[in-house]
C-alpha cells in the first residue's frame, strides 16, 4: 500500500538525512555509470505513449545530476541510446533523439558542468551530433561535474574504434603491423577510448530490475562495482540513489581477485 504523499515526503526527508549521515566522503565513487533503464515499461504501466516515458526519464536525469553535485561526485556516464536501441522503429528513434536534443539544451544552462559525448557520432542524425559537439566545446573549461552522454554507444564498438585509432596512429609513425602487435599493451587501448583521460567507473547502477550490462562500458567496467535497482528509471528517487551509494560504501573492493 502506498503512503499518502505528505507522509511519504516526510519519510523520504528523514531517510535521506539518515542515509546521508551514513555516507563517508572518502567512500563515495568518483565516477558513476548510470544505466537509465525502464522508460518504456514505465509508460506502458501508466497507460501513456512511449514518448511520455522517455520524457519522464529525461526529466529525472536533471534531478539525478543535482544529487551528484550535492554529494561531490566528479564524473557520471549516462547510458542514453545504445547502438542496439537505434534498431527500434524510426518513429520512436525520432522522438527519442528529439528528447535527447532538448535535454542537451537544458544541460547547457548549467555553466559548471562539462558535457562530453561518448559514442559513435557518425551513427547519429547530423543535428544531434553537431549539438553534442557544440555543447562539449562550450563546456570544455567547466570545472564541475563531468557528464558523459553515451549516445549511439556500444561497448564492443568502442573497443574496436579504440584499436583502429591506435593502429592508424602507429602506422602513421612508420611502424609495421608486426611491430605494432608486439608492442601492444592494455594502456594502448585505454588511451583511445571515448572516455580517455577519465577514471573508470567505480560504480555502475542499472534501474528496472535487469541484471546485465547490455554492452555498457565493456572495457572500463572490468573492476567496477554493480548495483541493480528494481525501480524503473522515471521512478528512481534520491533515496534509491543514496541506498546504492550506501551499499557501495560498505563493500570491500577487490581489484583482480
Amino acid at each position: 500500500m502506498k503512503l499518502p504523499t505528505v507522509l511519504y515526503r516526510y519519510y523520504e526527508r528523514r531517510l535521506t538525512k539518515f542515509l546521508t549521515r551514513e555516507l563517508p566522503a572518502d567512500k563515495l565513487p568518483a565516477h558513476i555509470g548510470m544505466m537509465v533503464d525502464g522508460n518504456r515499461r514505465w509508460a506502458k504501466l501508466a497507460g501513456a505513449p512511449t514518448s511520455h516515458g522517455h520524457q519522464a526519464g529525461a526529466d529525472n536525469i536533471l534531478q539525478f545530476l543535482d544529487w551528484c553535485d550535492d554529494l561531490g561526485i566528479r564524473n557520471v556516464t549516462l547510458y542514453m541510446l545504445s547502438t542496439d536501441n537505434m534498431k527500434r522503429s524510426a518513429g520512436e528513434i525520432e522522438i527519442l533523439v528529439s528528447i535527447i536534443a532538448n535535454l542537451l539544451d537544458r544541460l547547457g544552462e548549467n555553466p559548471s558542468r562539462r558535457v562530453h559525448p561518448v559514442g559513435a557520432l557518425e551513427l547519429l542524425p547530423d543535428y544531434l551530433a553537431e549539438k553534442l559537439c557544440d555543447l562539449a566545446d562550450r563546456t570544455q573549461a567547466a570545472d564541475g561535474l563531468v557528464v558523459n552522454m553515451a549516445v549511439g554507444y556500444g561497448g564492443r564498438r568502442e573497443i574496436v574504434d579504440a584499436i583502429k585509432e591506435h593502429l592508424r596512429t602507429e602506422a602513421a609513425a612508420g611502424k609495421t603491423a608486426e611491430e605494432i602487435a608486439d608492442a601492444l599493451v592494455i594502456d594502448d587501448v585505454s588511451r583511445y577510448l571515448y572516455t580517455r583521460g577519465q577514471p573508470d567507473p567505480d560504480l555502475v547502477i542499472r534501474t528496472s530490475g535487469e541484471q546485465r550490462l547490455s554492452g555498457f562500458m565493456t572495457w572500463q567496467s572490468a573492476y567496477s562495482e554493480f548495483y541493480f535497482c528494481e525501480a524503473l528509471w522515471p521512478d528512481f528517487r534520491k533515496v534509491d540513489f543514496l541506498r546504492a551509494l550506501r551499499d557501495y560504501a560498505r563493500r570491500q573492493r577487490r581489484f583482480g581477485s
